[in-house]
């Protein structure tokens, strides 16, 4: 559309071709963005463009494992710092054998026990060679893959992963804090 308005004004007034100006292509979308995941609650297709000069906390999570309680700390995360640009991504995954569930259960236990409002996607696998293409990128940047469930990466506004943390580390913790509010701190 700004395209379209921009040609009219160029075409009406004559302005000069260098006066151009063209709207946010693919291009202005991070290599590491570009792919798109069905939405956990409804299988919709969603373009991680979307969340392109934003900070992301990406993280695979499941249901039944001793970090789950970890919903409830990404979900104030994500409410607390979101005006200024974070978004938690949580991304299902039975690569450890604790989310047997569908995406209907799985989005529905989220958001009945915990209350989260992060945007979350379908079950998939995210280590080893099936893993989705988001998760293999991310182990290829940081040389680690996840080793359990609630490993987290902090990528920053450029799309480059900053940081990646254990499972063992709580979305509270003062060093992944820390790392996000100096990411968020960069425009």
């Amino acid at each position: 559309m700004k395209n379209l308005t921009v040609f009219v004004l160029v075409a009406a007034f004559g302005l000069p071709a260098s006066a151009q100006v063209t709207a946010p292509s693919a291009a202005a979308c991070p290599a590491l963005l570009q792919h798109t995941f069905p939405r956990l609650q409804d299988e919709k297709p969603q373009s991680l463009c979307q969340y392109s000069g934003q900070v992301l906390l990406v993280v695979n999570t499941a249901s039944y494992c001793g970090f789950t309680p970890q919903y409830e700390g990404l979900e104030k995360l994500h409410s607390r710092y979101r005006e200024r640009g974070l978004v938690v991504l949580g991304f299902p995954s039975n690569d450890f054998a604790q989310e047997k569930g569908s995406n209907k259960e799985i989005a529905d236990f989220c958001e009945n026990t915990f209350g989260v409002k992060f945007p979350m996607f379908g079950k998939s696998a995210v280590r080893g060679s099936d893993a989705n293409p988001l998760f293999r990128e991310l182990a290829r940047q940081t040389g680690r893959q996840p080793l359990w469930n609630f490993h987290k990466y902090l990528v920053g506004r450029d799309g480059k992963v900053v940081a990646h943390y254990s499972s063992l580390t709580k979305p509270d913790d003062p060093d992944l804090v820390k790392a996000l509010e100096r990411q968020l701190a960069l425009r």
